[in-house]
This record gives structure tokens, sequence and C-alpha cells, in this order.
């Protein structure tokens, strides 16, 4: 049995690889890309492209193989209002019928799949948001992934055996995105701006936690389901802004901003082509968004360990460390399974 990956390379991805090696499973990702990551030195790899049918069915797919399906197109950076349907649906509805077309044809039932939390919408029932709020996406990511999900539910009709996960915005090593600019302002002393009062809540998930999550859906055989997957016990924006303020040693003030004129500033950006949001980024910024992640106990038996007060500092010491945001602050050496794995293969 091997562990396949589309979108391997990707930033959750290369997690799920490194802890699949790490406790000595074979790994074979595939992606459009090849990085410099350590993880090639032991995994197998197959230049894929998931909108690509005829390619998707070049992979060596076993029946009992369990299968990772990660690849997307992120929201960052933006997509123009115009081409977004063109940039997400071809893969993230093509390619997840692609793959789920060449497992069935090969006997194999077990997928892994990532969505999203932008299935819901904005929230129309109190905070947290549960699986079974109404999914109204807003914009062509949201609308996309709902489309791969119902994409699953039906094929679930076929025997196969889909557990999905809906990750809040993914924190950890590698990946900074957006928050750049918020470190920059941080690190000047400026005035650090929220939309709206910053009383509300907005939820992270540890990359960490997602890894964990994915593989042992994968050890108890995939069961079908929808979870979401967030940290536990968010704080206020503004409380979380303040904490990384005072982390940083910085004199930089949290300032309130009335979230009426944000959004219509960031709308209209976006219509023009000078899109720095998506309106399913802003939309609910000034929002109380937390998911629930409750349901995750009666499967897994447990919920995400990583606080947002966490992941934030941490990537905020990632920036500072390396000035560089495409550059892997030994994400891989640092951990300790990780090092052990290679300690003992290079020992062979």
């Amino acid at each position: 049995m091997k562990h396949i990956i589309f979108g391997g390379d990707g930033f959750v991805g290369r997690y799920i690889a490194r802890d699949l090696l790490a406790a000595g499973h074979q790994v074979l990702l595939c992606d459009r890309n090849r990085s410099d990551l350590p993880v090639y030195r032991f995994a197998d790899y197959l230049p894929v492209d998931v909108r690509d049918a005829a390619a998707v069915a070049t992979v060596p797919i076993a029946a009992d193989d369990i299968v990772y399906n990660m690849a997307a197109r992120l929201l960052m950076p933006p997509v123009k209002k115009s081409l977004r349907y063109e940039a997400y649906f071809p893969v993230h509805v093509d390619g997840t019928r692609n793959i789920l077309t060449h497992m069935y044809a090969a006997g194999a039932n077990h997928l892994v799949q990532f969505s999203t939390d932008m299935v819901y919408g904005p929230s129309v029932t109190p905070p947290p948001i549960r699986t079974d709020h109404p999914r109204n996406p807003i914009d062509a990511y949201g609308k996309s992934k709902l489309a791969c999900e119902d994409l699953c539910r039906e094929w679930r009709q076929r025997g196969m055996q889909i557990s999905l996960f809906r990750p809040r915005m993914v924190m950890g090593p590698g990946r900074l995105g957006l928050l750049q600019n918020l470190f920059r302002l941080i690190e000047a002393n400026l005035p650090v701006p929220t939309i709206g009062s910053g009383s509300n809540r907005y939820q992270f998930v540890s990359v960490f936690d997602c890894a964990s999550f994915a593989i042992q859906a994968a050890q108890m055989g995939c069961p079908n389901g929808e979870w979401n997957l967030g940290s536990v016990g968010a704080p206020s924006v503004r409380e979380l802004l303040k904490g990384l303020v005072r982390h940083a040693g910085s004199r930089s003030l949290v300032i309130p901003t009335p979230a009426f004129a944000v959004k219509a500033v960031l709308a209209t950006l976006d219509t023009v082509g000078l899109t720095l949001m998506t309106r399913e980024q802003y939309a609910i910024a000034d929002e109380d968004y937390v998911v629930d992640v409750e349901d995750l106990r009666a499967v897994y038996g447990r919920v995400p360990e990583g606080t947002d007060e966490q992941m934030l500092t941490a990537a905020f010491d990632e920036y500072r460390r390396n000035r560089d945001p495409n550059q892997l602050a030994n994400v891989f050496t640092a951990d300790s399974a990780w090092a052990a794995f290679t300690a003992s293969r290079a020992r062979v």
C-alpha cells in the first residue's frame, strides 16, 4: 500500500508527505511542480496536472492505495474577478472528477479530500458554524469547492470512502501570504488597522493539525463525512493583534476602521481589476467567524491543538528570521520524527 498525494508539493501536502515518510510509509507525490523540499529524497514523484485526465490516468494507483487530493488553486495571489471561474473550476472540479474517475477504474476507494470553510459563505446562524450550516458561497473559489464537495457526495454513492475537511485559514512555517504586510507595519511601529472594531474572532488552523487529521482519516479507512478544521478558543482580532505587537516589542497601535468604508474600497478595487482581497475574504473580515470542531471528537477523539496566538507569533518569528516569504525555515528538519527518520536512512 502506498499513499498518493495529488498537490503533494503544496503547503498542506508537503507536511502530509513529511509525516507519512517519517512513519515509514511509501509516498508518491503528484504535482505540476517539484520544489527542492527534502521529502523528494525519499518520496517518489510524478509530474501531474490534475486538470489533465490523461495525465491523472498515468498515476499507478492500486486498489489498496490511499489517495489525498490536496491540489488547489489558492486565493493568494488574488485572481482578477473576470478570470476566477477559469482559474478555480478546472482544478477543483475537473481535477477532482479526474482523480475520482481514475481511482474508481483502479478499484481504489479511499480518498482524503480538502475543501474550505468558504463553502458556507457569510454565516446565517450564530457562531460557531457547524458542518450542517447552509452552503452558500459568494464567489468563484467557494463555489468551485462546493461543486467539488458535491462530486464527492455523488461518488460516495458508488462505494467510495471520502473523508472531507473544511479548514479555516491554514497557518504554519513556509506560508506568510498577506501576513507579510501586517508584519511590516508592526516592525515599523506603524498603526495596525482592523476591518471594523476588531471585536470579532477570525480563526486559524495549524498546518500540523491539517496533516495530522488527514493521516488519521487515512489510517481509519477514510470514514465518510465532512468536518471543520479550526483552532479552539480563538481570541478577538483586536486581542490577537495586541498580543502580537507585545510579542514583537513594537509600539504599533491597533486601530479600528469603519468596516463598510473599507469593504467598499476593496470591492471597488476588485471590480476595476486591482484586487487586494476577494469578496470571500473581505466579506467576513469583521464577522465573528468561527467554525465548530466538536464533531471531530465523535470520530477522531480529539480537536486541533494549535492556537491562534501560537500560530501568529510563530509566523512573525519566521518572518523576522528569514525576511524572505518564499524561504522555508528548516520546516522539515525542525521536526523530531523527521530528523530521526532521515538520520536512520543516512545510516543505511
